[in-house]
């Protein structure tokens, strides 16, 4: 451990405190555990999540609303959830609200319209963001605020909207923009100011960077700390969630499980390395409900050490991983998209998939939505047949604009092509530019095989919510819309041509908040093919306490999707070595019979 104790800091914690990292780390139970710890010293707390697919209600144990709760059991804590949805629709009555009655219905309809994508959404959601942030009198009855914020790619995008809606206000002329007008954005303008100084002041936030110790999460924490740096926000702190020593030196996997996490924290990056940080051990139980979260910084519980009843959850067939390819190879061409709560190994699945597609000689392009992409990483060199891309906000807002321009210079003159080049720099443009850029990978599909490493649930919503939006445009005016795009949403309700593999940890959370992503898919006409519980403990040959604990803790939430939520069901196990580069990821896809295992569908 790397200078004071967690308990040591919380003592001195500034007012403001952001828990960032990369999906899975633990952000949301650390940042629970910090704000039951405060509470507990007297301190007034809120609690809020910026996630999308925000599961501070199931960590805490109580439903959560956009307005702040007391959490019963904890004095002096009160939490919420920023609820985009409403956020929207307070944000659309708020710019529409004044015209109501005064200009024509079909004009109110029309600003109503252009106020309703996902743009939107994530605007009014990061109003309420900066009022939580920048406005002190806002909160001025809580001695502190707590942020559990999305995955981090989400999160630096978010950090990032006060400079970049400011400069925007500050060099738009006209009065519009791409979400109508701009008056409802201008009257915000001295509230982003307020969050950009208090991101950056040291003595008010606090930026702490969850990680695991894994290669992967490490190098996304460092290169958080970097462009947070670049920002101006330069207190920063490292907190390494799920430490692992083996406590029984006879078991194998466990020696190979902490030597793993050695040798990952042994490459730690130097910037991280200078960072204050503290380490929290891997706990045998899931740290959700007030009494657990309280156990987080003061040692755990005790391990039970009773021995197994009985063999594994899993049941044998067949099938396994590779017999899931084997169907989707079936096809011939498609897309192939992995989904679910960001850490439960998405992209480790898409590449093993994408790996063996191409193995077995297909034409496959492996991609990725996610903002902190690891496909590359994963996949580690080239392989025959396959190719690699992530679909890069920059590089797209860059090529979208330059194409809207070019489309569009015939018909401007000089202050026509002004007025569109201002509303272009407005940050929704990436927003439109990263789901054109979506859809023209889903159509790569009619070609041969694609496969689609999505981001965590939240942003991966926001893509298919702007796929409905963009499918009801067309159905109701026919709009000249891309190919791609207009047969966007149809190839991803076609079981045919789309196959959506939900991805998931054995664990409460994970589990839950894929039933949930289901169930938005479900709205939106998709079914998915198949769930695939990762990293699953619950298997023969571990004898060390903690491991073989976290196995048996497995057995209900297995049971719960192969009863309650799947028609396929694959699980697959926790493997010592990494599964990284080729031939690794060619084993984690042809596993033997029993240990990646497919489960047949009902009926």
């Amino acid at each position: 451990m790397n200078g004071q104790s967690m308990t040591a800091f919380l003592d001195r914690a500034t007012r403001i405190l952001f828990f960032t990292g990369k999906g899975g780390v633990g952000k949301t139970s650390l940042a629970c555990a910090a704000a039951v710890s405060l509470a507990r010293r007297g301190r007034k707390v809120l609690l809020v999540s910026t996630d999308p697919a925000s599961n501070l209600d199931e960590v805490l144990g109580v439903p959560l609303s956009g307005d702040a709760a007391a959490i019963s059991g904890a004095d002096g804590l009160f939490a919420l959830n920023i609820d985009p949805e409403g956020a929207a629709g307070r944000y659309r009555e708020r710019v529409v609200g004044p015209y109501r009655g005064v200009l024509p219905d079909a004009a109110v309809n029309s600003m109503e319209e252009q106020l309703s994508g996902a743009c939107t959404v994530e605007i009014a959601a990061f109003d309420e963001f900066t009022k939580l942030l920048g406005d002190a009198d806002f909160t001025a009855q809580f001695h502190h605020v707590i942020f559990d914020t999305a995955p981090t790619g989400h999160t630096l995008r978010l950090l990032k909207l006060p400079a970049a809606w400011t400069g925007f206000i500050e060099q738009n002329t006209t009065g519009t923009s791409c979400l109508g007008p701009l008056s409802g954005l201008e009257s915000q303008k001295s509230l982003y100011d307020a969050s950009l100084r208090a991101l950056t002041d040291p003595s008010a936030t606090t930026l702490i960077l969850v990680s695991r110790p894994e290669r992967a999460a490490l190098a996304e924490a460092n290169r958080t700390r970097e462009e947070l740096e670049a920002m101006g926000v330069l207190n920063q702190r490292l907190i390494l969630n799920g430490v692992f020593a083996a406590r029984d030196q006879g078991d194998a996997a466990a020696r190979a499980l902490e030597a793993r996490g050695k040798a990952a924290l042994d490459g730690m990056p130097p910037g991280l390395m200078k960072l204050p940080r503290n380490e929290i051990p891997l706990l045998p139980y899931a740290p959700m409900g007030l009494e657990n979260l309280r156990r987080v910084f003061d040692g755990g519980s005790p391990v039970s050490r009773e021995k197994r009843r009985s063999g594994p959850e899993t049941r044998p067939t067949d099938l396994t991983l590779s017999g899931l390819i084997d169907r989707i190879e079936n096809s011939g061409h498609g897309v192939v998209m992995t989904m679910g709560k960001g850490g439960v190994g998405k992209t480790t699945i898409a590449a093993a998939i994408a790996i063996e597609l191409a193995h077995r000689g297909h034409a496959v392009h492996l991609s990725t939505t996610d903002p902190a992409a690891h496909v590359a990483a994963t996949v580690g060199r080239d392989v025959p047949n396959l190719t690699l891309s992530r679909i890069d906000p920059a590089a797209e807002t860059r090529r979208y604009t330059e194409s809207v321009i070019s489309r569009a210079a015939p018909q401007l003159d000089a202050q026509g092509m002004a007025l569109l080049e201002e509303d272009l720099r407005s940050p929704c443009t990436e927003e439109i530019a990263v789901f054109s850029a979506f859809a023209a990978t889903v159509a790569a599909g009619e070609r041969g095989f694609v496969v689609l490493d999505t981001a965590p649930t939240g942003h991966t919503i926001l893509l298919l919510d702007a796929a409905e939006a963009y499918h009801r445009d067309v159905a109701r005016t026919a709009s000249d819309l891309p190919d791609p795009v207009r047969r966007l949403l149809p190839r991803l309700r076609d079981p045919e041509f789309t196959r959506v593999l939900l991805v998931t940890l054995p664990e409460a959370t994970p589990v839950h908040e894929a039933a949930r992503l289901q169930d938005d898919l479900a709205r939106a006409g998709i079914a998915p093919y198949a769930w695939v519980v990762n990293q699953s403990f619950d298997r023969d040959g571990f004898t060390d306490p903690v491991l073989t604990e976290r196995g048996a803790r497995e057995r209900p939430f297995l049971a719960e999707v192969r009863e309650q939520h799947s028609r396929r069901m694959v699980v697959v196990p926790w493997e010592p070595v990494e599964p990284v580069g080729p031939e690794r990821l060619r084993d984690l896809a042809g596993q033997p019979d029993g240990s990646a295992v497919l489960q047949p569908a009902r009926g």
